[in-house]
């Protein structure tokens, strides 16, 4: 049974007209039915700030769930207080500076915010080259990546009126940005939408291959969208239904309209990486190197709290596949014995806390506090990327678990993975002191700053899978706030990270256990630990509700 289209209306700058915008969206809610979303480009704010403000009080209501870009202008700042991907008031959540937004049914909409700064450092209104690289990185050496169904953008791309009809535009309000065009030659997206220069221009819809040399893809479709409530009533509001491309027939996605063109970008060099960020278009090889002497196979990582099982190799191991392999390597079953398969006879099971059948609970091996805990796959898989999504759920309820369990107990938790030198995953949750959760993000993020690593926040919305490749090396972290930070690991990366950061005065004050080693105990110690957490825990356990 084919799925049912979504409804979708894309705004251009609303600039703080929001009751015109949104009295609008209502004539048509009523005339063709709800929409299920609204998307904003270009200003969403002016330099009205009543106008605003009684949405964010809730005396007027936003009729339809809207996510809009982020600032083009410094003045409007000020508006963006929330962190990225929160909402401003019900009803509007502010995507962030860039990403992909995968929704429940499945499409797939990526943005980028800002104006072109490249060349500079970029600040909140603005973005760079590494900004839109981001977007592009994980999915430029895929050859299976079909497309995003929708990218927005405020300002336009550089040369998207070549081969197709002219626009309004003239010399135009701000330059197109090579950046965009790039993006959007790489994404694929099949609705590119963009705002900031007051007219209505949809062009001419575009190939994406070569005709004769590619298989077939899909067309875009670029629209320019105009001020909300010009005086020259020029369209601001543009709907049209859509089935994400995820769920749709090859036949008819690659339908090609009659009045389709050439694509106007040509292949650039703006957003491939600097040299020595070469490492971050590569595919890493996670697998353990051939066994040495005195150590067995699959022992690679650490089994404590720093992220891994058995003893330590190498920090300087990093060896990446070569960057032509065609596909990134899928788990398999690890060459020797695993100390985090839950069959394996290398699992220290006095350890074990709480079995389930995709995934279980236990202590970590010289643990920061005495409730640090790993959250593992019961089966071998390397990262959470990787695991299947009974798997992922069953993760997701065991971390529920244990926020309702620390906050019985007045803690919060953070939880971080390292995929690096790991071959098992380990999902690390360390409980935290209630009062230091508003200095954790500026705690994480100054530490890897002083490490000379970038720490990314994604939407909290946000799915993994959609942003980073199965095989690809990264640091994921979950904030007790809801903020989730991403670092793609290129080359090399401080494997005690997420130890370090949680040790730090604002959060633990406990410099001295960063290294897992020097806070191991003997055997009969973890068992009564292992006792009393599981007591502990056995009222929040979903096995047992």
């Amino acid at each position: 049974m084919s799925m049912k289209p979504l409804k979708i209306l894309v705004s251009g700058d609303v600039e703080g007209h929001f009751s015109t915008l949104f009295k609008r969206v209502e004539t048509i809610q009523k005339k063709n039915g709800n929409f299920d979303l609204l998307l904003c480009v270009g200003d969403f704010f002016g330099r009205d700030l009543s106008a605003w403000s009684q949405y964010k009080s809730g005396s007027l209501k936003v009729p339809i769930s809207t996510l809009i870009l982020g600032p083009t202008k410094s003045e409007l700042e000020i508006y963006y207080s929330g962190e990225e991907g929160e909402e401003l008031c019900e009803g509007v959540t502010y995507l962030g500076r860039q990403g992909k937004f995968t929704g429940s049914s499945g499409l797939q909409i990526a943005y980028l915010s800002g104006l072109d700064g490249s060349g500079n450092k970029g600040g909140d209104c603005s973005f760079t080259a590494n900004d839109a690289r981001s977007l592009t990185a994980p999915v430029v050496n895929e050859p299976g990546f079909k497309g995003v169904d929708i990218l927005i953008t405020s300002q336009w791309p550089k040369d998207v009126e070549k081969y197709g009809s002219a626009s309004r535009r003239g010399e135009g309000k701000y330059p197109s940005s090579s950046c965009i065009a790039e993006l959007a030659r790489v994404l694929k997206p099949r609705y590119h939408f963009a705002g900031l220069e007051g007219v209505y221009y949809e062009r001419q819809p575009y190939r994406n291959h070569q005709v004769l040399l590619e298989p077939a893809r899909h067309t875009t479709r670029f629209v320019a969208l105009a001020n909300t409530g010009n005086k020259e009533k020029l369209k601001y509001l543009y709907a049209f239904n859509i089935v994400p491309l995820s769920k749709m027939d090859a036949t008819e996605l690659v339908k090609q309209p009659e009045d389709v063109t050439e694509c106007p970008y040509i292949p650039s060099s703006v957003l491939a990486p600097k040299q020595e960020e070469e490492g971050q278009q590569f595919f890493y090889d996670m697998k353990a190197g051939p066994p040495t002497k005195g150590r067995k196979r699959g022992h690679q990582g650490e089994r404590g709290g720093g992220g891994g099982g058995g003893r330590r190799r190498q920090e300087g191991e990093n060896r990446h596949r070569d960057y032509q392999e065609k596909k990134p390597r899928k788990d398999a079953q690890p060459a020797g014995p695993c100390w985090f398969c839950l069959g394996s006879p290398e699992v220290e099971k006095h350890l074990v806390v709480s079995v389930s059948d995709k995934a279980y609970l236990a202590l970590a091996k010289g643990g920061l506090v005495p409730d640090h805990v790993l959250i593992l796959p019961v089966h071998h898989h390397q990262s959470l990327i990787s695991c299947p999504e009974d798997v992922v759920r069953q993760i997701d309820k065991y971390k529920s678990c244990l926020r309702k369990m620390f906050k019985s107990q007045d803690k919060s938790v953070v939880f971080f993975e390292r995929n690096f030198k790991t071959q098992h995953l380990q999902i690390q949750a360390v409980p935290i002191p209630q009062d230091s959760i508003t200095d954790i993000k500026d705690t994480f993020m100054s530490c890897a700053e002083s490490e000379k690593i970038e720490l990314a926040e994604i939407p909290k919305h946000s799915d993994l899978k959609q942003i980073v490749p199965d095989g690809a090396p990264y640091f994921f972290v979950e904030l007790p706030t809801g903020e989730k930070c991403l670092h793609r690991i290129s080359r090399h990366f401080p494997l005690q990270f997420g130890r370090e950061a949680v040790c730090e005065p604002a959060i633990l004050n406990m410099p001295e256990r960063v290294d897992w080693r020097s806070c191991k105990l003997e055997k009969d110690e973890e068992k009564d630990m292992a006792a009393s957490f599981k007591a502990n825990f056995k009222p929040f356990d979903f096995n047992f509700l």
